[in-house]
């Protein structure tokens, strides 16, 4: 059977073999949204790529922008028109496979979850990573909610320049 033109080369797989998805994998899934898109509004982007037994965030969503239906080993699919990436869904994956990212100018943001201790506080100067944890480029902590909702994930919104959109997922443990 043909690979897709999109389909990642057996190098760009590394869901499987580093427990990361590449952005080619990602990029061949769907899920990631254009430069275009992200400076037009946020953008709820949903990295779960791997058929497993999930669905809190379908459950979180009160615009129901998030399906993941019968049976719950089905990939999540996000209806862009009803998502108002309101981040409830960001605290509730337990794989915390779900950030929301936007663009403006020169730019970018991204609103991810953080489950270590020490919690980052606005303001902070940290190190922003990849999805496999190397360092990308520098960042500003811009928010943290904690509300009790979260169950202790903290949601914390960071700066960046935006030509690292793409790559960043998180930042560096304190």
């Amino acid at each position: 059977m043909p690979m897709s033109p999109d389909a990642p080369d057996a190098s760009d797989r590394t869901l499987k073999t580093l427990g990361a998805p590449s952005l080619a994998e990602l990029r061949a899934a769907g899920v990631v949204p254009s430069r275009e898109e992200l400076a037009a509004h946020p953008c709820v982007c949903v990295e779960c790529i791997e058929e497993i037994p999930c669905n809190p965030c379908e459950t979180s969503c009160p615009q129901g922008a998030l399906t993941v239906g019968q049976p719950i080993t089905n990939l999540p699919v996000l209806d862009r028109q009803k998502c108002t990436a309101c981040g409830l869904c960001i605290p509730a994956c337990p794989g915390l496979a779900v950030v929301i990212k936007s663009l403006e100018g020169d730019r970018a943001k991204i609103r991810f979850p953080w489950e270590y201790l020490p919690v980052p506080a606005k303001g902070d100067r940290v190190e922003m990573v990849d999805r496999l944890g190397n360092p990308v480029c520098g960042g500003t902590v811009v928010s943290v909610i904690n509300p009790a909702r979260n169950n202790r994930t903290a949601v914390v919104t960071a700066e960046f320049p935006a030509e690292y959109v793409d790559d960043v997922i998180s930042m560096r443990r304190l």
